[in-house]
């Protein structure tokens, strides 16, 4: 994961289905407001926002 600490904000793709995926990770991933797979989001470097993205790494791909 890396981080883009001029402007604070994080690029998250989801590159996986969710599924086959547990629940909780289905809501995760909802809640960083991914929809589709290689929909892309730009949200606030946050460690809300790095703690729901470590919890579904596998499921999506973060840039700066």
């Amino acid at each position: 994961m890396t981080a883009n600490k001029a402007s604070g904000k994080l690029k998250v793709t989801l590159v996986k289905s969710v599924a086959s995926c547990r629940e909780e990770h289905r809501r995760t991933v909802r809640g960083l407001g991914l929809r589709r797979i290689r929909q892309t989001v730009e949200l606030a470097d946050t460690p809300a926002v790095r703690g729901m993205i470590n919890s579904v790494s596998y499921l999506v791909r973060c840039e700066s």
